[in-house]
């Protein structure tokens, strides 16, 4: 949405863009003058209220990655996975909107999902990563996604990841000073 913040931001947008760029967004001129006259931000807010999110996730993470240059062979893929609770969102009749993205280091949003308000980012790890290619890419995420379920998952697409053992997994020997695991199993 060129970097806004807000729906009048993207209708600020839109209203001071060449006719150029609107005809390259699929707005059509008007029959009578050839102009093309923008929507009204209400019409953003409408549309995107009526949106769904997931789906508009996926079909803006996949736009990205058609668009971005195929990595130089010599150069692995690399992918955090990571969330983060939408400063703003939270109100007296209803909890934080928390998020869930892929992120490449190169700093592409990849995919995201919204983590359902009675549930965390665990569920939504593998859902998260479906959409994009995972081969021999090296996917990083905090110690809540050190699970066993996620080594599989990514070992299964054919990915590499760096798992982060906290107090998560007790049962793990701790690694001396300066150690990390990567590998099938957490």
């Amino acid at each position: 949405m060129a970097g806004a913040a807000s729906i009048t931001a993207i209708g600020e947008w839109v209203a001071d863009a060449p006719q150029r760029v609107l005809a390259l967004l699929g707005f059509r001129p008007d029959p009578l003058t050839g102009l093309i006259r923008p929507p009204h931000p209400t019409t953003f807010r409408l549309v995107l209220a009526a949106a769904d999110g997931d789906c508009l996730d996926r079909a803006i993470g996949a736009f990205l990655q058609e668009r971005k240059p195929p990595d130089p062979p010599s150069e692995r893929k690399v992918i955090a996975v990571d969330g983060k609770t939408l400063r703003g969102s939270r109100t007296a009749g209803r909890t934080a909107t928390a998020l869930l993205a892929a992120m490449a280091h190169s700093g592409e949003a990849l995919a995201q999902r919204q983590i359902d308000s009675k549930s965390n980012e665990i569920p939504a790890f593998a859902p998260l990563l479906d959409g994009i290619d995972l081969t021999s890419a090296v996917i990083t995420a905090d110690a809540l996604h050190t699970q066993r379920d996620h080594a599989t998952y990514l070992n299964e697409h054919g990915a590499h990841y760096l798992a982060a053992v906290k107090r998560n997994h007790p049962g793990l020997p701790a690694p001396g000073p300066h150690r990390a695991h990567s590998g099938p199993s957490p």
